[in-house]
């Protein structure tokens, strides 16, 4: 589902700005400790979830449009159900790259996101991919 090269291109070339949509101030769920580590590689993490907190020293947002600066890479935490509305509306925000992480499948919207130009990634994790490299 993801080509190794797209993985290394998104981590190191692709831009330091990553928006995490799910990310939440709950330390025990995937999405914290996954920002913590990209946060540790140099990436600006940015919170987006509906209850728009600060995470990580990071001020959040409800969702992608609500932030008012450019974003390189979208990391996707939710249910594979709502993550193709997550990789439209990372394409309208112009994003280079879209992350979907460990179970989170959607051949439409891989298919969808790639055919906008943007590099994807699915069902992998970078904290898992950072090291590898």
């Amino acid at each position: 589902m993801s080509d190794d090269a797209v993985v290394r291109k998104i981590l190191l070339e692709s831009g330091d700005t990553w928006a995490v949509v799910g990310l939440s101030n709950n330390t025990a769920r995937a999405a914290y400790g996954v920002a913590r580590v990209l946060q540790r590689a140099g990436k600006r993490v940015v919170p987006v979830h509906p209850k728009a907190e600060t995470v990580l020293g990071e001020p959040g947002y409800a969702s992608l449009a609500d932030i008012p600066f450019a974003v390189d890479v979208v990391d996707v935490f939710v249910n594979s159900s709502l993550a193709g509305a997550v990789a439209d509306e990372a394409v309208a925000k112009g994003a280079k790259a879209v992350w979907f992480q460990l179970d989170v499948i959607d051949q439409e919207a891989y298919a969808r996101t790639t055919a906008a130009g943007l590099d994807m990634v699915m069902n992998r994790c970078p904290a898992i991919e950072l090291p590898l490299l």
